[in-house]
C-alpha cells in the first residue's frame, strides 16, 4: 500500500508540472490561434537563465525567481507576440507551425551558444534537502512547491478570467474576436498578455522540471512542451479545466506505469507465437504522454467541414511546365558532376547528404503545399526506408530500395487511416505523436542497430555501382529530378486539382461528390513512399545509421527548410537542400567556432515567413516577373487603355487574376497602379 501510495504522489509531482506547462500553451492559443511549438524551449532558456543568476551568479533564488518569472518571461513573450505572431494573419496553418518551430530552433540555438551543452550544470531544488515526512514517503519542499504552483495557476488563471475585466475581454476575444473589437475589446492586447502569461508558465515549468531533475539538459527541457500536448488536448485545447484534469491523468499513469507496467518478459500472442525477447518496449513508459495524446485525438468528435467560401490566403502554388524539369534533370546530373569534380571528399560527402534530404523534403511538396494536410514525421518515414532498405535491401540493390518505398506507402497509408478525420494543428499534432512514438518504441531498438549502427549499401544498378562519392551524388541529383518531374507532371492532372482543390475549400469538394477520406489517403501514400524513397538513399549516402538519425527533432528542420524554400514547389525542395547542406553541414566544418549560430539563419528566415509566407524561390521568381512586367508596362500600360472600359474601380482580387492572364501582366504589380490611380482620382475629386 505505501508503494502505491508512493507512486500517486509521484505522478501528482509529475502531473503539476504538465498541467503549468499544458495551461500556457491552451492560453495563448485560444487567444491568437496559434499553437506555440516553441513553448519547450522558453521554459528551457528560463531554467538556464535561472541557473546563470541563482547557482554562477550567486543571487538569492527569490530575486532570481522573480527577476526570470516576473520580467524577463513575461517582456519575451509579449514581444514575441508583438513583432512575430501579429503578423501571421491570412497565413496558412502550415505557416503559422512553422514560424513557431522556427522560433523554436532560434531559442533553443542561442542557449546552445549562451550555455554550450559540454558543461555540466546542476540546478538545487528548491529548500534542498528539506523534506516533508508522510510516513510512506518523504516529499522534498521541491516536489510541494510544484503542487503548490500547479494549484496556484488554476486558481489565478480562473480569477483572471472570470473575475476581472482583462479576462472577460480575453475570453471575448476567443469567443468571437469582430464582435469583442466592436464592443470596446483590444484584440491585439489581450494577445498580447496572453503570450506573456503563456511565457511566465513555461518559464515556471522548466524552472520547477530543472529543479526537479537537478540537471539541466537542452533537449528533456525543450521536449518538456511534447508531454503537455496530451494534457491540453483533453480540454481540446480550449478548457483550462480539463487540461488540469488530463495532467494529472497523465502524470498518475506515467508513474504507474513506471511502479507496475512489466515489459522486459515476452509478448506472447493468443496463438502461442512469442516476439524477440530483443525487441524492447520499455521506451513505451516515457511515450505514455504520448500515446494518450494520439488515443485522445484518436477519439475526438470528427472535424466538420468547413463552410463558406474559398478561404482567403496570401500563398500561391507554381505550376511550371514538366518539360522545364525533364531538362532540369539533366542539368541536375551534370551540376553533381561538376560539384563532385570541383569539390571532391568532404564536400561531395556533405553536398550528398542534403540533396538526400531534399528528396525527403519533397515528400512534403504534394502533402503540406498542395493539400494543405500538416505532417511533422517526415523523418519518421525516411527512417522506416532506410531500415528496410539496410534490412532487407542487401548490397544495395534495386529491389531493396523499391521495397523500402512499398513498405514505407504502406505505413503511411495506416498512420493516415485514423489521421484522415484530423486536419490543421490536430494532424500536425497526431503526426508528432507518431514520430515520438517511432523514436521510443522503434529506433531505440539495439535489434535494430547492431552495435549501435545499421550499415546500409548503396546502389548497384544493372552493372553501374555507385560506391564512389561522385557518381552517388550524381545519382542523388538525377532521381531528385525524377521524383520532381513525377510531381510537376501529377501538379496538372486530375488529383493534382484535386489537392489543390481540398486546400482550397473542402466544403465545395465535399458539394461536388470528392471524398476527401480517399484523397487524403492517397496523398498521404504517396508522400510516404518518396519519404522512404528518400530515407534510403540518405542511409546510403551515410553508409550506416543510428538510433539518432531520424529522430523527431530531425524532422524539424526538414520542414522547416522546405517551407522556407516554398512548400508549394519542387524548386523548394531544392533550395532546402543546398540550406540544409550549407548551413548544418558545409560552413560549421569551415567554421567550427560559429558552428551553432549558423543554425539562427533558418530559424530568422522561418520567422520571417508571416511577411512573405511563398517562400524564397516563389517570392524570388515573383519579383523577377514583377521588375520584367513593370518595365513594359512602363513602355506601354495596358491597364490605362482597359481601365475606362472595364471598370478598375470595381475589379476584385480574381477579376486581377484574370487580367493578368490576360495582358501579361504580374498581378502584384497590376493592384498597386489600380490603387495609385484611385488615390489621384480622389485627390482630384477633392480639388
Amino acid at each position: 500500500m505505501d508503494e502505491l501510495l508512493t507512486y500517486l504522489v509521484l505522478g501528482l509531482v509529475t502531473g503539476a508540472l504538465y498541467a503549468v506547462s499544458a495551461s500556457g500553451l491552451v492560453l495563448t492559443y485560444t487567444t491568437s490561434g496559434i499553437f506555440n511549438f516553441a513553448h519547450g524551449a522558453f521554459g528551457m532558456f528560463a531554467a538556464f537563465l535561472y541557473w546563470k543568476l541563482r547557482v554562477e551568479n550567486g543571487w538569492p533564488a527569490p530575486v532570481a525567481l522573480v527577476l526570470v518569472l516576473l520580467v524577463i518571461a513575461p517582456l519575451f513573450g509579449a514581444i514575441v507576440e508583438r513583432v512575430i505572431m501579429r503578423g501571421l494573419e491570412d497565413t496558412s496553418e502550415v505557416t503559422k507551425l512553422v514560424v513557431t518551430i522556427s522560433l523554436l530552433f532560434g531559442v533553443y540555438q542561442g542557449a546552445v551558444v549562451l550555455f554550450p551543452p559540454e558543461t555540466a550544470r546542476r540546478l538545487p531544488g528548491f529548500f534542498e534537502g528539506n523534506s516533508i515526512d508522510l510516513g510512506f514517503y518523504r516529499l522534498t519542499y521541491h516536489e510541494a512547491i510544484t503542487i503548490a504552483a500547479a494549484i496556484a495557476t488554476a486558481i489565478g488563471l480562473r480569477t483572471l478570467l472570470f473575475r476581472t475585466r482583462t479576462g472577460l475581454a480575453m475570453r471575448g476575444v476567443v469567443d468571437d474576436r469582430p464582435l469583442a473589437q466592436l464592443n470596446g475589446a483590444r484584440p491585439a492586447r489581450s494577445s498580447m498578455l496572453a503570450w506573456a502569461i503563456g511565457a511566465m508558465l513555461a518559464a515556471l515549468a522548466g524552472v520547477l522540471l530543472g529543479g526537479t531533475q537537478g540537471s539541466l539538459a537542452h533537449i528533456p527541457l525543450t521536449l518538456l512542451v511534447i508531454n503537455a500536448y496530451g494534457a491540453a488536448m483533453f480540454g481540446r485545447l480550449r478548457s483550462l479545466p480539463l487540461t488540469f484534469v488530463g495532467a494529472i491523468v497523465l502524470g498518475l499513469a506515467q508513474s504507474l506505469a513506471i511502479g507496475y507496467l512489466n515489459l522486459d518478459e515476452p509478448i506472447t500472442s493468443a496463438f502461442g507465437w512469442t516476439f524477440a525477447r530483443s525487441f524492447s518496449l520499455n521506451g513505451l513508459r516515457a511515450a505514455i504522454p504520448v500515446v494518450a495524446l494520439f488515443v485522445v485525438l484518436l477519439f475526438l468528435k470528427p472535424l466538420k467541414v468547413r463552410a463558406g467560401a474559398q478561404r482567403s490566403t496570401r500563398e500561391v502554388v507554381p505550376s511550371p511546365p514538366v518539360a522545364r524539369w525533364l531538362v532540369g534533370t539533366v542539368v541536375l546530373g551534370g551540376v553533381g558532376y561538376a560539384l563532385a569534380t570541383l569539390y571532391p571528399g568532404l564536400r561531395t560527402f556533405q553536398i550528398g547528404q542534403g540533396v538526400a534530404l531534399g528528396i525527403v523534403m519533397l515528400s512534403l511538396v504534394p502533402l503540406i503545399g498542395w493539400a494543405g494536410q500538416i505532417s511533422l514525421a517526415p523523418m519518421a518515414f525516411a527512417g522506416i526506408g532506410a531500415l528496410v532498405m539496410g534490412t532487407w535491401g542487401g548490397d544495395g540493390t534495386l529491389g531493396g530500395l523499391v521495397l523500402a518505398v512499398v513498405v514505407t506507402a504502406l505505413v503511411g497509408a495506416l498512420v493516415a487511416l485514423p489521421a484522415i478525420r484530423l486536419r490543421d494543428l490536430y494532424l500536425a499534432l497526431a503526426t508528432a505523436a507518431f514520430a515520438v512514438l517511432m523514436d521510443s518504441l522503434v529506433f531505440n531498438q539495439n535489434s535494430l542497430f547492431p552495435n549501435g549502427n545499421l550499415p546500409i549499401g548503396r546502389l548497384d544498378l544493372f552493372g553501374i555501382s555507385f560506391d564512389d562519392d561522385r557518381a552517388h551524388l550524381v545519382l542523388l541529383f538525377v532521381v531528385f529530378g525524377l521524383v520532381a518531374t513525377g510531381l510537376v507532371w501529377l501538379r496538372h492532372r486530375r488529383f493534382g486539382r484535386l489537392l489543390l482543390a481540398m486546400k482550397s475549400s473542402d466544403a465545395a469538394c465535399v458539394t461536388l461528390g470528392v471524398s476527401l477520406a480517399r484523397t487524403k489517403l492517397a496523398v498521404f501514400t504517396l508522400s510516404a513512399g518518396i519519404a522512404g524513397l528518400g530515407g534510403a538513399l540518405y542511409g546510403a549516402q551515410l553508409n550506416r545509421v543510428s538510433s539518432t538519425t531520424f529522430q523527431f527533432l530531425q524532422s524539424l528542420p526538414v520542414v522547416l527548410l522546405a517551407v522556407i524554400g516554398g512548400i508549394g514547389a519542387a524548386g523548394g525542395a531544392l533550395f532546402g537542400a543546398g540550406a540544409y547542406a550549407l548551413t548544418f553541414l558545409i560552413l560549421p566544418d569551415l567554421v567550427p567556432a560559429l558552428a551553432t549560430w549558423f543554425a539562427l539563419g533558418p530559424a530568422l528566415a522561418g520567422i520571417s515567413l508571416g511577411k512573405n509566407p511563398n517562400g524564397a524561390v516563389n517570392e524570388t521568381a515573383r519579383n523577377l516577373r514583377a521588375r520584367r512586367s513593370g518595365a513594359a508596362a512602363s513602355a506601354d500600360d495596358p491597364l490605362a487603355e482597359l481601365e475606362p472600359g472595364f471598370g478598375l474601380d470595381g475589379l476584385t482580387d480574381a477579376d486581377l487574376r484574370l487580367l493578368d492572364r490576360a495582358v501579361g501582366l504580374d498581378t502584384d504589380a497590376a493592384y498597386a497602379r489600380l490603387l495609385r490611380r484611385r488615390r489621384q482620382r480622389e485627390v482630384a475629386d477633392v480639388a
